[in-house]
Formats: structure tokens, sequence, C-alpha cells
């Protein structure tokens, strides 16, 4: 009955709503806050914050050979070597299959990331640690973490674009180590402090998320349940 498609609809629309708002709240909205009261104690205070030493000596402690070499075969993987040519691989296999939302966030999510990360760095000016001799030290500012941004970007395009297929598990949790890795490096070699890693993680997440809201690639905040997935009851003609 006619009562019923609404009824459908009416629910349909709720359910959606509400997935949107979540994924602005916890996707959006929270790690901005995080990253905005990391950016507000560094601006204001000049330095950092009371942990990031500690941890950094306490990493420096677990000084290896092999797990330098480690951290330094994988720390390019973050940016040059590893996520633009996986990108870029990924980006050709969209235009073949002519899908132009899953490429506009693929180009725009990873980009857009970079851009901020920029500017970012003049705009805040920190330097980067210089707690131990570093063979091959960073030019570039400290604050939030380039290789923390640019993998977290791409982990959220893998994601988004396998997330209505059965890979997107697997791109959930490799991601999520992926990230994790790449970030060990960072401290590990003495190239950031802990405090500008977690601040490149949530502008990334928060940046990833809020594009795939407004591009919406592949319907993963409008992704409907199984419930909601049933059939459109059918229009019954009143006899």
């Amino acid at each position: 009955m006619r009562v019923d498609r609404m009824e459908f609809f009416k629910n349909k629309n709720q359910f959606l709503l509400s997935r949107r708002t979540t994924f602005l709240g916890l996707g959006v909205l929270l790690p901005l806050l995080v990253f905005s009261l990391l950016a507000s104690h560094i601006w204001q205070q000049g330095q950092g914050f009371s942990w990031d030493v500690p941890i950094l000596q306490w990493l420096y402690t677990t000084q290896h050979p092999l797990l330098e070499t480690i951290a330094r075969t994988l720390t390019p993987l973050g940016v040059f070597w590893g996520v633009f040519p996986v990108l870029a691989v990924l980006g050709t296999g969209l235009i073949y299959q002519r899908k132009g939302r899953s490429l506009l966030y693929l180009m725009m999510t990873p980009l857009g990331s970079a851009l901020l990360n920029y500017r970012l760095k003049f705009l805040f000016h920190r330097e980067r640690p210089h707690l131990w001799e570093n063979l091959s030290p960073d030019l570039s500012y400290a604050f939030p973490s380039g290789h923390a941004m640019s993998s977290v970007s791409f982990v959220m395009v893998l994601i988004v674009l396998t997330w209505n297929t059965r890979w997107r598990w697997l791109a959930v949790w490799a991601g999520g180590g992926f990230v994790g890795i790449i970030g060990w490096t960072r401290l590990y070699l003495g190239r950031h402090y802990p405090s500008d890693v977690l601040g490149g993680w949530m502008l990334a997440l928060a940046w990833s998320v809020a594009v795939m809201l407004l591009i919406q690639p592949q319907n993963v905040a409008s992704c409907e349940s199984d419930r909601l997935s049933e059939p459109i009851p059918p229009k019954v003609e009143r006899s």
C-alpha cells in the first residue's frame, strides 16, 4: 500500500541522515577537535607536550641496527615510494572503469591533504627534534607530520573505495597497520615528535571523511543496512 511505501522511505531517510551525522561527528568534528587542541598548545606555548620527549627517549633506548634498517626502508613508503605509485595505479584503473566520483575522491583526498600539510608546516614553524644525531635530517618543519597525513589519506582512499566489496576489512586492518608502522618510523628515526604524528593523523582523517561526505564516491555514508535494503513494498491497487 501507499502508506507502507511512504513509511519505508521515511525510515530509509532517517537512517541515512543518522549515518551521515555519525560520520560527521566521529569522523570529522572529533578529529578536528583533537587537532585543534594540539595545534593551540603548540601555537601558544611554542613548544611540545610533556610526553613528547619521554616517548622519543624511550624509543631511543630500543635502537638496534636491524630496526634502523627497517625504519629507513619503510619510511619512504609513506609518501613517494609507496603511496603515490599505488594511487597512480588505482587512478588509472578508475579511469578505465569510468568511475568519476571514485576518481575525484582519489585525487582530492591526497592532494588536499598534501596542500594542508604544506601550508600548516609554514604556519606553525615547529622545529624538528634534535635529541640525537641524524644522518639524513629533514629540512622542512615538523607539525603536522606529512608522512602521517599522507598514510592516513592513502588508507582512507583504500577503505572508501573497497567499502562495498569483500576487501573492505582487509583494507581497514592492513591499512591501520600501515599507518601505525609509518608513524613508528618517523618517531624511531627522530624525525618527528609524537604530537606531530598524532596531529597529522587527526587532520588527515577529518579531511578524508569530509571529502567522502561531499563526493559520496561509494555511498559509504549512505550504505543501507540489510533491514533497509529489502525490496520496496509493492504498490497494491485497490479493486
